[in-house]
C-alpha cells in the first residue's frame, strides 16, 4: 500500500518496489499536445475536485514521490483526492512482483523487463476520458488521435492559467449537453465517432452507464462494454486495462502488439500466434502489452 503523509506544504510518499519515475516520465513525454506538462522531472496536472478546478504537481527524489498543490483550494478532501487520482494514474498500488517473475521466464518479454524495469502502466483515471480517448483513437495514427483529442478539450473543457501557462482540465459528460454532431464533426471526429460519444456523454449524464459497469469481473464488464454502440473488443480492452486498471484485459487486435512482435519474431505474427503467446502471460496480459508498447519508443 502507498502511504501518502500530509506535509502541510506537500504531500509524500515512498515509491513502492518495482517503480521507476522516469519511465512514468517517458510516457507522459509522448506528446506535447496532452493536458498534463511535463518539465524536466516534474509533471504538472490540472484536476477538478468537488466541482474546483486545481493545479499540482508531481516529481521524485530519492524514491520519494511528492505532490504539490500550486492553484486552488489546498484542503484536506483535495489532497486526499488528488493522491488517490495520482495512484491511480501511475498504478501505484499493484504488486507487480508475479508479473517480473513471470516475464523473466518468458522468452519476448524478459529483455523488456530489464530494459524498462519500473515501468508500470499509466493509466486513466475519469471513465469519459477513457472512452473519448479509446474512441478518437479507433482506426487512426497515434499523432492525429491526439490532435482530436486536444481540439475536443480546447473546445468543451475548462482552463486554468498558472504562470504564463494555460493548463486545461477534461470536458465532463455535462459540459456536452448542448453538443452536436456537427460540432464535432468540426474538430475532424467522424459522424460514426461523434455518435458514440455523444451516446456514451447521454449515458454518463443520467446515470445508466454507471450503473451498468458496478459489476467487478474482467468477462462481466467486457461484456456490458461490447453492448455499448461504438465499443468493440480493442476499445473494451482499453478502456479496461486504463480505467478499470483490470491487469488481464488484452487489446489483442492492437496494431502495436502486432509490431513489437514483428521486431521480435522477424514476421509479422497471426492472432492465433499472439493468443499462444498470451497463454504465457496469464493474468498478466495488461502489463505485458505495455511492455511490447514501450519497446516501440526505441
Amino acid at each position: 500500500m502507498v502511504k501518502w503523509q500530509d506535509k502541510q506544504s506537500y504531500m509524500e510518499a515512498e515509491c513502492p518496489s518495482n517503480y521507476q519515475f522516469d519511465e512514468t516520465l517517458v510516457f507522459l513525454k509522448r506528446s506535447n499536445q496532452e493536458m498534463h506538462r511535463v518539465e524536466g522531472r516534474i509533471v504538472y496536472k490540472a484536476l477538478k475536485v468537488d466541482g474546483s478546478a486545481i493545479l499540482f504537481s508531481v516529481t521524485e527524489e530519492n524514491d520519494k514521490l511528492y505532490i504539490h498543490v500550486l492553484k486552488g483550494k489546498a484542503d484536506s478532501l483535495t489532497k486526499e483526492s488528488i493522491t488517490v487520482y495520482v495512484t491511480k494514474w501511475f498504478d501505484l498500488e499493484r504488486d507487480v512482483a508475479p508479473f517480473y517473475q513471470l516475464a523473466q521466464q518468458d522468452p519476448y518479454l524478459s529483455k523488456l523487463v530489464q530494459q524498462y524495469s519500473g515501468l508500470r502502466i499509466v493509466g486513466i483515471p475519469d471513465l469519459f476520458e477513457a472512452f473519448v480517448w479509446a474512441i478518437a483513437g479507433q482506426q487512426i495514427n497515434l499523432t492525429f488521435a491526439y490532435t482530436l483529442k486536444r481540439r475536443f478539450v480546447e473546445q468543451f473543457g475548462e482552463k486554468l492559467d498558472w504562470e504564463g501557462e494555460a493548463y486545461w482540465l477534461f470536458p465532463e459528460p455535462e459540459d456536452l449537453a448542448d453538443c452536436t454532431i456537427e460540432m464535432l464533426r468540426v474538430l475532424q471526429f467522424s459522424s460514426r465517432k461523434a455518435e458514440y460519444i455523444l451516446g456514451i456523454a447521454e449515458k454518463m449524464r443520467d446515470g445508466s452507464l454507471q450503473q451498468a459497469l458496478r459489476e467487478n469481473s474482467y468477462q462481466e464488464l467486457k461484456k456490458e462494454l461490447l453492448s455499448i454502440r461504438g465499443i468493440g473488443a480493442w476499445t473494451a480492452d482499453y478502456v479496461l486495462m486504463k480505467c478499470f486498471r483490470m491487469q488481464n484485459a488484452f487489446p489483442i487486435a492492437d496494431a502495436g502488439i502486432h509490431q513489437a512482435l514483428k521486431q521480435q519474431l522477424g514476421r509479422k505474427p497471426t492472432l492465433e500466434e499472439i493468443a499462444k503467446l498470451a497463454r504465457n502471460w496469464a493474468g498478466w496480459e495488461a502489463y505485458a502489452t505495455i511492455y511490447l508498447w514501450r519497446s516501440l519508443n526505441e
